[in-house]
């Protein structure tokens, strides 16, 4: 039998085998961080890569909500989580990260945390470095979710209902992903057709997504919106070029991409850009 004495040096060893808690970073040092685990810490992001809120266009009804939900959560007031969710390459990252910078030039004490779904496990000790801060905080996960055998999700509910502590008062958390449900169609309907209960099969996964108070909403763009978008970075950056040039460029390169995007907007600007020897600082 194993007796006291055994069990208190297995238990010292263990305590030193326990990496140390992670600390505060200087939260004045940078208005973004990024969170690593093990070991845990936030790294401060020099320059944070996105592009000005008024050059994403198209998405003006997504654009005024979230913009107007970080407002009333900076100010210290009721505020929603947010899924910003639907097709690709349509600004819905973009928009995270543009609607932070317009708050926080209002509110210095507004920062930006990005999560990545992999460190999803360890958002409990995040919360916990989170929770003693000084600032309000938009943790941001992007690309987020989850296969059949994904756990992943668990973790999260602590962000989005936060446990028996609830979700730190100066935390919101917005997502991105390109499903509404955060999990593939087919994987829901496979695990219904299968289940001994259906109605319960899929629930705890699905309603995941029921956890955030916004849902937005990001569909493919029409071509006016598709040229209005490139002749909007041509007039930010000053690249000269005419509008019969542009529209017959732009729609051949959509062509030959096989989509039409804001993510394909930019790409072409870029190609453009570099054909006319403009630099673009991003």
């Amino acid at each position: 039998m194993t007796d006291g004495a055994t069990l208190l040096r297995i238990a010292e060893a263990l305590e030193r085998l326990r990496p140390a808690p992670a600390e505060a970073p200087d939260w004045t040092a940078a208005e973004a961080f990024v969170w690593h685990a093990d070991p845990d810490r936030l790294d401060p992001v020099a320059k944070v890569n996105r592009v000005d809120l008024s050059l994403l266009l198209g998405i003006n009804r997504a654009r005024d909500i979230l913009m107007e939900n970080t407002r009333q959560f900076a100010a210290g007031l009721p505020a929603n989580n947010a899924l910003l969710w639907g097709s690709r390459g349509m600004g819905k990252s973009s928009l995270v990260k543009a609607v932070h910078a317009a708050v926080q030039a209002e509110n210095r004490d507004l920062k930006l945390v990005e999560v990545q779904r992999e460190d999803l496990p360890s958002i409990g000790r995040l919360l916990g470095i989170l929770r003693a801060a000084p600032v309000r905080t938009v943790l941001f996960c992007d690309d987020l979710s989850f296969s059949h055998d994904d756990q992943h999700y668990k973790s999260l509910k602590a962000v989005l209902d936060g446990g028996v502590e609830g979700r730190p008062d100066n935390v919101i958390f917005y997502a991105t992903s390109n499903r509404r449900h955060l999990m593939p169609r087919d994987m829901i309907e496979n695990e219904r057709s299968s289940a001994i209960n259906p109605s319960e099969a899929v629930e705890e996964k699905v309603s995941l997504s029921d956890r955030f108070g916004l849902w937005l909403g990001f569909h493919p763009c029409t071509q006016d919106d598709y040229l209005a978008m490139i002749r909007g970075y041509c007039d930010a950056y000053g690249v000269e070029i005419d509008d019969d040039t542009l529209r017959a460029e732009a729609i051949e390169w959509q062509a030959t991409r096989g989509s039409r995007s804001g993510r394909v907007a930019w790409q072409y600007f870029t190609d453009l850009a570099g054909r006319r020897g403009v630099k673009v600082a991003t």
